[in-house]
């Protein structure tokens, strides 16, 4: 397998501007959750982090970057699906929490393993470049995304807001796990 960079780079851009979009939505969608989950979960994560790590010396590849990176964005694409079935309540708060904690777990991974596929210095600060951008870009489009509903469309309900949100970001996401898929190839 071969990285494609540029798919590779606009993926990274998208990932990010992801982030930075539905940042703010967790506050609102985990508020049903006791504060014990948090602990727990966090147990849980550094753990499962442990394991992971554990098993670098068979998961520092390409392939299995690419396997990686399709399951935490497709677990992203089922948490914001699963967030618009089951709206408010508190076992969407815990699938959503979840679904993130399982990410999470391979977030160190994944930055091990970009570095070591990448190959190059310079690629890899395209990448970083392109993580900051994007996630400022879905900073800015948050905002700009909440003050329109507010302002223009006097949708200030935050539920409503958050419920909006979630289509524009299943599209967001969609387009993501497109984009893992055109940045490797085989070869």
């Amino acid at each position: 397998m071969q990285l494609v960079e540029k798919n590779f780079l606009f993926y990274k851009l998208l990932n990010s501007s992801f982030t930075g979009l539905s940042i703010g939505i967790l506050f609102k969608i985990y508020e049903p959750l006791d504060p014990e989950i948090y602990s727990i979960g966090g147990m849980v994560l550094a753990v499962a982090m442990i394991v992971v790590a554990k098993f670098y010396e068979k998961l520092l590849n390409i392939k299995s970057f690419y396997r990686i990176s399709m399951l935490v964005e497709s677990v992203m694409l089922l948490t914001v699906l699963a967030f618009l079935v089951l709206q408010f309540s508190l076992t969407s708060a815990l699938l959503i929490y979840c679904g993130y904690q399982l990410t999470f777990i391979f977030g160190g991974y994944l930055v091990r393993a970009e570095t070591l596929v990448t190959h190059r210095k310079e690629l890899l600060s395209q990448i970083d470049v392109n993580k900051q951008v994007g996630y400022l870009v879905g900073l800015g489009a948050s905002f700009l995304f909440y003050k329109v509903l507010d302002m223009g469309l006097e949708i200030d309900d935050p539920k409503e807001q958050i419920t909006i949100l979630h289509y524009f970001l299943i599209v967001l996401q969609s387009i993501i796990l497109m984009l893992v898929i055109s940045s490797f190839k085989k070869g």
